[in-house]
């Protein structure tokens, strides 16, 4: 079932269930599906449904951080019911040694000898893990690894 349809059933579902903190994430989401739709005018496939979901769960995880840095542990609680959301949409994530068994196929398929190569990398390492890991993560691993084989200066 495409990910845009899973989630207007789950709309249905918290609507029929009464769980409004449930309903509310899910409405919050279908609302930046739409604006992808509006800004791109055009239908948003997984791939742009799941860049969609990374972006809200980054936006919640700064949230929460910023919330209990500022003593709100009650606006850092609301933030983590909504990344549980948004979990459920997600793919499994990724271990890291998984994460860098990729990061190392990545770099031997595209051939890269340095930092100048990152972006080669970082396109083939894209569509395997979004949603599956954290992409800036992702990134600086790729920069150390790339550092290391070429002698450049990880960023």
């Amino acid at each position: 079932m495409q990910l845009k349809t899973r989630i207007a059933e789950a709309v249905k579902t918290a609507m029929r269930a009464r769980d409004r903190e449930r309903l509310a994430t899910l409405r919050l989401i279908q609302s930046e599906i739409k604006q992808f739709e509006v800004d791109e005018r055009r239908e948003p496939d997984d791939p742009a449904v799941l860049a969609i979901l990374n972006r809200m769960l980054k936006q919640r995880r700064d949230s929460i951080e910023q919330y209990r840095q500022g003593g709100r542990e009650d606006l850092a609680q609301r933030e983590e019911a909504e990344v549980a959301v948004l979990r459920e949409f997600l793919p499994e994530p990724l271990s890291p040694a998984e994460v860098a068994a990729r990061i190392d196929e990545a770099i031997a398929a595209t051939g890269a000898s340095g930092i100048k190569d990152m972006g080669r990398v970082m396109a083939e390492l894209k569509p395997q893990l979004l949603g599956r890991a954290d992409l800036a993560e992702v990134s600086r691993h790729v920069q150390t690894a790339l550092a290391q084989r070429g002698g450049g200066r990880p960023g």
